[in-house]
């Protein structure tokens, strides 16, 4: 029984395919979601950085801390989903799983833009145009698709209708479908040979073959977040069940912690002293040995952390059931409710250190309290990526199915076309 046949979903899955359940990636994604509110609520105080709306306490020195994380946040993100796609497409078919990907993604999605972001786009425009509309009379506005207001604001999936910080899922839910496309060459003879030869070989040959396409899409496009998002996601799929990269990962995780320091220490010299003063005299050479530690500092904290993890998260946990499942309404969330506390916190001038770790106290508590909420009850529970929790008449799932159904066809060929 082939492989391409077990994707496709002409017969089960061999089990000898269906590797066991992995915590520690579990753990990752909810880590890797966490540190999301930390470095966004960082984006309203760093000097050089756009953002929504910005504190009144800027600072610069800011700016190297974050840099810490500002390469390998979401790489690590996508890398994990192209791991668990490989798991999910061992246990369901393609049509299944386009079918799962939709609904999980794609109401969330919906549901977002149209009820969660607005209100970062209304203290936006408060912040920047000083909008005197109260949220309700700005809302009635929002509707409407040619509406002055919104004329310098940039379209999204409808006129001025933005994903804002949700792009991660329309991302994910557009690459699934891509690697779809792939997964015949993937899990070809030739490639899969080379694969398991290459992983047998020496780590530095691996790590170099998995740079390079890194170090080319950082000097080759202008905007490099979907070519890299979608090769991580590549990565996690082709390497991501293979034995020999996990021993590698957990053996060299230590090395891979230290290069990344090093990495991130002469990134933070190469940014203050070349990047932030860029101009037409700048030494050449240096950005592009910058912009080389930028990408390997990108990799190598991706396989420090999924070694790191692997050594010492994977194993289950009474919390874990409990954290993934807050994740989507952690995220989907988040940036809604820092903006909004960071904007109504301004007028009071509490100074740089109270005002930030106001807002993210605020945030957890605030998410925390709807997320309590959103879990109990099944009316929102599909809008936050999480299944139903009790079981209703053949009727309501009916028209819950059909209604579902049109809402996801109607935003996913927005999103295509």
């Amino acid at each position: 029984m082939s492989l391409l046949r077990q994707i496709a979903g002409f017969y089960k899955p061999d089990p000898k395919y269906i590797p066991s359940r992995r915590f520690d990636l579990d753990w990752l994604r909810i880590l890797a979601f966490g540190l999301l509110i930390f470095y966004h609520v960082g984006m309203l105080y760093v000097e050089n950085w756009g953002y929504h709306i910005k504190s009144q306490y800027l600072s610069s020195q800011l700016e190297s801390l974050m840099l810490l994380l500002n390469p390998w946040r979401m790489p690590i993100l996508w890398m994990i989903s192209g791991i668990a796609i490989r798991f999910v497409l061992a246990r369901i078919s393609v049509a299944d799983f386009i079918k799962w990907r939709s609904y999980r993604l794609l109401l969330p999605l919906l549901f977002g833009v149209l009820v969660v972001v607005p209100p970062q786009l209304y203290y936006e425009i408060r912040f920047s145009e000083g909008l005197q509309l109260s949220y309700w009379e700005f809302y009635s506005a929002f509707w409407q698709l040619d509406h002055p207001l919104f004329e310098n604001y940039q379209p999204g999936i409808w006129p001025h209708i933005d994903v804002n910080h949700l792009w991660y899922l329309r991302e994910l839910w557009t690459f699934s479908l891509y690697l779809l496309v792939l997964i015949p060459i993937f899990i070809s003879k030739p490639v899969l040979s080379t694969i398991d030869w290459l992983v047998k070989r020496s780590s530095w040959l691996l790590l170099l073959v998995v740079l390079l396409p890194i170090i080319a899409i950082q000097f080759s496009l202008e905007e490099t977040r979907e070519a890299l998002g979608f090769l991580f996601l590549c990565y996690g799929f082709l390497l991501g069940w293979h034995p020999v990269i996990w021993d590698k990962l957990k053996r060299n995780a230590f090395r891979a912690l230290i290069c990344g320091l090093v990495c991130y220490l002469l990134i933070v010299y190469s940014y203050n002293n070349y990047w932030l003063t860029q101009n037409d005299s700048t030494d050449a050479t240096a950005l592009i040995i910058g912009g080389l530690i930028y990408s390997l500092d990108r990799l190598v904290w991706v396989l420090a952390a999924l070694g790191l993890g692997y050594r010492f998260l994977n194993r289950p946990s009474a919390k874990l059931k409990y954290l993934s499942d807050a994740v989507y309404p952690f995220y989907i969330l988040h940036q809604t409710a820092i903006i909004i506390f960071a904007y109504e916190l301004s007028r009071f001038s509490l100074g740089g250190f109270t005002e930030s770790i106001t807002v993210i106290l605020l945030t957890f508590i605030s998410i925390g309290l709807s997320y309590e909420i959103i879990r109990r009850t099944d009316l929102l529970r599909p809008f936050f990526g999480l299944k139903l929790k009790r079981e209703y008449p053949s009727w309501a799932m009916f028209l819950l199915k059909s209604c579902s159904s049109i809402l996801v066809i109607v935003l996913g060929l927005e999103i295509i076309l």
